[in-house]
């Protein structure tokens, strides 16, 4: 084997390493930006303001607030409008859209938890590489032998996980759901369905299905007091956990962002389960960021089995690991669609219908 390392070109220069050395740059000035409320001041005032109208007020320096802005406007989250000298700012229209608390296709939970949770545990990624496990012990002081328990480790975290939850299906939810032609199920079960923003996607897109949402005691008490209203009158709850207590009988079970969480042992036992309570001629629908069958990309997928390893026990699958999951839990006729956005699906049937 050749052991030798080329020397460099004298005009060569590495752009691609060092843009993803500074990623993490990038990622640090969106949470910071969200946090301090820049979006939603820009998009309350309707006009371009300067950077000392917006440092007073989000509360910053003035002088913080400047190179804030400006690498806000590198990257193009703002607009900066010159004139006789001086710079004021405004809103992009994504930024509007997706990073405004207010704004129904909001991001900005999502962007929160990235910033809070999931970046204090990526510090330990190193680490998580050489263990095999996740990293919430080191991150948060806490135990993950309950992964849920870990967490959920207080009910501020649940309910910004809740949140994180709501947003990506506000954006998502409804490609998933479409993926398929659903209308044939009329009882639907979401287990972990969490905030209940991919049941109302459900509800929305088939108007004949009821939804119920089958999730843990604290998390159902969260929803019904902060995400589900009774106007939804077609989604409904039970409580419980879904390895252990009995699951109700339906056409169609969605697994949404649940199997990447856990090991094939742990996601077998949970479809066997599944195919127990599933009406003949009924199905599972899994959502999750299907990795390439060669194992390539997307880069997307590849990055999200990295953050299971640091946050779980589980990781992103490709469609013909789900489908072996699938079929050796007792389902037929497996298929998976891409959506071309983050999450895809993943239709398996139960036979016996007519």
């Amino acid at each position: 084997m050749d052991s030798t390392v080329a020397t460099p070109d004298a005009g060569a220069y590495p752009k691609k390493i060092l843009e993803y050395m500074e990623g993490f740059l990038v990622s640090k000035t969106l949470f910071t930006a969200c946090e301090l409320g820049v979006f939603d001041v820009l998009l309350a005032a309707a006009r371009p303001l300067s950077a000392e109208e917006i440092s007073r007020a989000v509360g910053a320096s003035l002088d913080g607030a400047e190179r804030l802005l400006a690498a806000c406007s590198g990257l193009q989250l703002l607009e900066a409008h010159r004139h006789d000298g001086r710079v004021s700012y405004s809103n992009t229209e994504q930024a509007s859209l997706y990073l405004t608390r207010a704004g129904p296709a909001t991001l900005y939970h999502s962007i929160q938890y990235s910033s809070r949770t999931i970046y204090l545990c990526w510090h330990y990624l190193t680490d998580a590489v050489r263990e095999g496990r996740n990293q919430y012990e080191k991150a948060f002081g806490v135990s993950s032998t309950d992964l849920f328990e870990a967490l959920y480790r207080s009910d501020q975290e649940m309910v910004k996980f809740m949140q994180l939850m709501n947003s990506i299906w506000n954006v998502c939810g409804r490609d998933v759901v479409t993926a398929f032609d659903l209308s044939p199920f009329k009882v639907i079960c979401d287990l972990g369905g969490c905030s209940g923003a991919l049941a109302k996607r459900c509800t929305a897109a088939y108007p004949e299905c009821t939804v119920t949402i089958f999730d843990l005691p604290k998390v159902v008490q969260t929803s019904r007091e902060h995400f589900v209203k009774e106007a939804d009158c077609r989604i409904s709850f039970i409580e419980g956990d879904f390895f252990k207590d009995p699951l109700q009988e339906a056409d169609l079970y969605i697994l949404a962002r649940i199997l990447h969480d856990w090991t094939d042992e742990r996601c077998l036992q949970l479809l066997r389960r599944v195919h127990g309570a599933c009406r003949a001629g009924g199905a599972v629908l899994l959502v999750e960021a299907l990795l390439r069958e060669d194992g390539a990309g997307p880069l997307t997928a590849q990055l999200y089995s990295l953050n299971m390893l640091v946050q779980t026990e589980g990781r992103e699958r490709t469609g013909a690991q789900y489908s072996a999951l699938l079929t050796a839990a007792g389902f037929s006729q497996v298929q998976y669609r891409l959506t071309g956005k983050i999450y895809d699906a993943v239709l398996g049937l139960k036979e016996g219908g007519t």
